[in-house]
């Protein structure tokens, strides 16, 4: 399970843990998707401002993911 395509989405950039930014941002996307083909396909109404928090969301936890790029890493601990 370790080396499975959803953790490595979700590990964090720096040591490899899972991130909480991440995990939102994912849970998030699911739901505005969910909410999208709800809407498409089966004519479910969704309220504008629930979708539109849930966008910010996603678009919040992208940049804050892509912005962790960026950022310096730290210095390697040496133990010995």
């Amino acid at each position: 399970m370790k080396n499975s395509i959803l953790v490595s989405i979700l590990a964090d950039s720096h040591d490899g843990s899972i991130s909480s930014k991440r995990v939102i941002a994912f849970i998030a996307m699911i739901l505005c998707t969910t909410g999208f083909i709800g809407n498409m396909f089966f004519k479910l109404n969704v309220d504008a401002n629930m979708y539109n928090s849930m966008m910010y969301i996603v678009v919040a936890g992208l940049g804050f993911t892509a912005s962790e790029k960026f950022a310096s890493k730290p210095p390697p601990s040496d133990s010995k």
